[in-house]
């Protein structure tokens, strides 16, 4: 390692990312801060942080004596993150932004600016690892499987990973919130950051009335029958139990009622009782896929994990005509369309795509 090269940290006011400009500056690395905003349509909303997260993140940096820049993609995210997130909601599927706002803007926009300035890399506080072998760059697996990022970080391509630190590959999230309480005790306490990428935790359906126009419809059984009515299908995910304002329904019995499907044509949420029905084991075709380095072959076994933290189900990959389709060896609940799987080799993230279809 050189530790005279001039590092870019992503700062957003979180203890992660303020822990890896400490660890950074520890390292002997010539460290600057980068705060970047990224939501400008409701600064005035008592759920939207931006400037007390920039507080958190210049009060870090002047401890650190390092500077804190600042910069704005906003109106990319709009269109290349959120407007793709809520296309994706009108149409019934469930996106992952934070896929893409990892692709488009933090190792795309972000990358190509921190590196227009003249800086050797850029680190953030993702937990996951890059691994240089023979000049080819994998991305791994954290030390702390349990915060492991890897399945939000797929895209990454190989000219993106060679300028990549993750201070956080090798420690936990104990020793992280460890080191923050000793450095700086507002961050030790601040809470995890959760929702929308950028734009936070917010209460879903009021947040994305702005954006959508509701359309209440039926709720019905797999037979058919009408049981109750829904707010919009974009509140709803698949599995969901949770939420649904039914019960005591006529013929049957009292055992709780999962979303199954969404009937997108007739505006109907799809319920069942039969659990069983949720899990699922056959072909799942990918559509924009991106892999790492080399493309997974066809005789292999690999794990495929089909959400964030899920479980690691073994699955074979076909190729045919230029798609690829998993073959599930085993069965996984929910698996749900607009959704990323991830597919992993051992303790290496090979790469992965958007679920569009699955197929009994």
């Amino acid at each position: 390692m050189n530790n005279a090269k001039n590092v870019a940290v992503a700062m957003s006011g979180g203890v992660d990312s303020s822990i890896s400009a400490v660890l950074l500056k520890e390292m002997g690395y010539r460290v600057t801060g980068i705060f970047m905003k990224n939501w400008e349509e409701d600064d005035d909303d008592r759920n939207c942080n931006v400037a007390d997260d920039y507080k958190d993140a210049k009060r870090v940096a002047n401890k650190l004596g390092i500077d804190l820049l600042t910069v704005n993609f906003s109106d990319k995210y709009w269109h290349l993150v959120f407007q793709k997130f809520i296309d994706g909601l009108r149409s019934g599927i469930t996106p992952n932004p934070d896929i893409f706002c990892n692709k488009e803007i933090k190792f795309n926009y972000f990358y190509h600016h921190v590196l227009s300035l003249g800086y050797d890399h850029l680190a953030t506080g993702h937990y996951a690892k890059v691994e240089n072998k023979d000049d080819t760059y994998k991305l791994k697996i954290a030390s702390d499987q349990t915060k492991d990022q890897t399945y939000f970080l797929y895209m990454l391509q190989q000219h993106v990973l060679k300028n990549i630190i993750f201070p956080l590959e090798n420690i936990t999230k104990v020793e992280v919130k460890k080191l923050a309480k000793e450095f700086d005790l507002k961050i030790s306490e601040k809470k995890e950051s959760m929702g929308i990428c950028f734009i936070g935790k917010k209460n879903f359906t009021k947040f994305i009335k702005k954006y959508l126009r509701i359309q209440p419809g039926n709720i019905v059984s797999e037979n058919g029958t009408m049981i109750g009515k829904h707010e919009g299908l974009f509140n709803y995910t698949i599995g969901q139990r949770k939420g649904l304002g039914i019960g005591g329904i006529s013929d049957t019995n009292n055992d709780p009622w999962f979303v199954i499907s969404k009937d997108v044509s007739n505006n109907n949420l799809v319920v069942t009782q039969n659990e069983a029905n949720l899990f699922y084991k056959g072909r799942v075709l990918l559509s924009s896929t991106s892999w790492v380095h080399d493309a997974p072959s066809s005789n292999e076994m690999y794990k495929a994990r089909f959400r964030h933290g899920g479980n690691l189900i073994p699955v074979m990959i076909e190729e045919k005509k230029k798609r690829h389709y998993l073959i599930l060896q085993d069965h996984e609940r929910a698996i749900t369309i607009g959704q990323s799987a991830v597919i992993y080799h051992n303790d290496e993230c090979l790469g992965g795509g958007i679920i569009e279809q699955l197929f009994e």
